[in-house]
């Protein structure tokens, strides 16, 4: 059995590939922004396995962006800045300073105080760093997918009790955000306006979600999932029938969905 890697050998690997004269040509030519789109990519294929529950591809996934945290650092310290060590003590320091509960003294009644406690720890390091804005919606930042960074900014908003009480009003909001959609298209609208207009109604679902302690991602993930199956149901019935999809109408089409909707009924008993 090969003799297990350690980290310093990964970092090994990476000054390897990154060798100006002996590396990779391709690893040689990355920067920070080249590199991004990868990080993001590979995040998300970590949350794919851990949907699928295959703990041999989450292995390797986390494997992968690891790799990605050590390729940003490499060439952070070929410029310079900082170098994996400073990654590791950062974020090492930052666990111990916003969990006092655990690492010191302090205690919390409930979940929701130490989320409160939480939010107040990372206002002060942004003070400390000499941000000057104080506003509760301070420091979210802006790479984010724009579904989470309306989670974030709803969530800072409900810190300050700006907030529905319960679902109840959030699915009245949806209702007439809905409402205006309609009257949008039944305007004739140009895209401006629809995309104003459909950007409320999606922004309250994204509330709705939070309210029902639903993840939006994930909904969504299960969602496309739940889509592609029963599509591709229907595309094995059509083919099965000789007639392709593509050959049929939209209401023959709608019956081939109704139909694999009826399988799956059957199969949950």
């Amino acid at each position: 059995m090969a003799e297990p890697r350690t980290i310093d050998d990964l970092l090994a690997i990476m000054a390897r590939l990154r060798d100006p004269e002996h590396g990779c040509p391709w690893d040689v030519q990355q920067d920070f922004d080249s590199i991004a789109g990868y990080t993001v990519e590979e995040a998300y294929e970590v949350v794919d396995a851990i949907d699928r529950r295959d703990m041999d591809d989450l292995r390797d996934e986390l494997g992968d962006l690891l790799l990605q945290v050590v390729f940003h650092a490499r060439m952070a310290e070929e410029a310079g800045h900082f170098a994996f060590a400073d990654v590791v003590t950062a974020i090492s320091d930052k666990m111990v300073r916003r969990h006092p509960h655990v690492f010191a003294d302090a205690s919390y009644a409930d979940a929701e105080e130490q989320t409160r406690a939480w939010e107040a720890l990372k206002a002060v390091e942004r003070k400390d760093k000499g941000e000057v804005d104080t506003s509760a919606l301070a420091g979210i930042a802006r790479g984010l997918p724009e579904w989470k960074r309306a989670v974030k900014l709803q969530k800072r908003a409900a810190a300050v009790g700006f907030d529905w009480p319960d679902p109840g009003p959030v699915l009245d909001k949806l209702d007439e955000e809905l409402g205006e959609v309609r009257a949008e298209f039944g305007a004739g609208a140009e895209a401006a306006r629809l995309e104003d207009e459909i950007g409320d109604m999606l922004f309250v679902l994204v509330n709705l979600t939070r309210h029902a302690r639903v993840d939006f991602s994930r909904a969504m993930r299960h969602a496309n999932a739940k889509f592609e199956r029963r599509f591709r149901r229907m595309e094995a019935l059509a083919a099965a029938s000789g007639t392709a999809m593509e050959e049929r109408d939209l209401k023959a089409q709608e019956e081939l969905w109704q139909q694999v909707k009826a399988e799956e009924r059957l199969e949950q008993g």
